[in-house]
């Protein structure tokens, strides 16, 4: 996986992408509806602020994130309740610089990271590089939920690399987290990233296999399409059944996206009607 260094301007890449999005729509349409249930455009954004200072805080004050964590158990319903609260209570542009000092927040705290260890997070605890894969996914993810919602344009880059090797690291997790045993079976991914460029991952003699682009695995594993609505080929038992689960964020088991949502195409295509 690449250093921590490497990864913090990846992640800074990807939040000013998604911030080119947002700045440049109405005021009105944060209000938008997702197609996350009972959030809006303005709740992805108060989420990543949010998630952004509580990945600080776990950089430079685990005793500090622990008692954050110890909320979260308490009550998951009213410890989103509470971030949501805020951040439908702010205007615009309130919201924007709580994101970008959230962001800055992250950004300097991740420069002091070393590059082995472990980090605490709201599940397993994670390598500094793995957390900063995750801000990055996080990111991606929920501007996705952006783009479908209101139809602006967000170009993909080859930072949908990250994404793709934390769905294939979350591949045991998927099922852990849904208390089933991870299958043994190795399963080949072999995509193709915005560039053209190719990314693999796993055993070339693996008889399940998955091939496609890296878009429509990242909307996978992100739980963002359901694996029907996009144009992955999906061979072998194995390859079936991770697709099915795939979770590529911590937290308790996602219920995903139904399908025939999107219609089927190689880019993930636009919401139906």
């Amino acid at each position: 996986m690449t250093s921590p260094a490497s990864l913090i301007d990846d992640v800074a890449a990807e939040q000013a992408a998604l911030e080119a999005v947002v700045r440049g729509l109405p005021e009105t349409a944060w209000a938008t509806p997702t197609f996350a249930a009972g959030w809006d455009v303005r709740d992805h954004i108060a989420h990543l602020a949010f998630f952004d200072d509580m990945a600080a805080l776990a950089i430079v004050d685990a005793a500090g994130f622990a008692n954050e964590v110890a909320l979260a158990l308490s009550g998951i319903d009213a410890y989103e309740a509470r971030w949501l609260a805020r951040g439908r209570a702010l205007d615009v542009p309130a919201l924007l610089a709580w994101w970008r000092r959230a962001r800055a927040a992250l950004r300097d705290a991740a420069r002091a990271l070393p590059p082995k260890g472990q980090l605490p997070w709201y599940g397993p605890p994670m390598s500094p590089a793995t957390f900063l894969t995750a801000r990055l996914m996080e990111t991606w993810s929920h501007g996705q939920d952006v783009v479908d919602a209101t139809g602006r344009h967000r170009e993909d880059s080859d930072r949908l690399r990250h994404v793709a090797t934390l769905g294939v690291r979350t591949r045991g997790f998927s099922y852990r987290v849904r208390g089933k045993e991870p299958p043994a079976d190795p399963v080949r991914v072999e995509l193709v990233l915005p560039s053209g460029a190719a990314w693999t991952d796993g055993l070339e003699e693996a008889s399940s296999r998955i091939s496609g682009t890296a878009r429509d695995f990242c909307l996978v594993v992100t739980q963002r399409r359901h694996v029907e609505d996009t144009a992955l080929v999906v061979h072998g038992g194995a390859a079936a059944e991770w697709m099915r689960l795939a979770q590529a964020f911590a937290g308790p088991p996602g219920a995903g996206r139904p399908p025939g949502l999107f219609p089927k195409s190689a880019d993930g295509g636009r919401a139906r009607p």
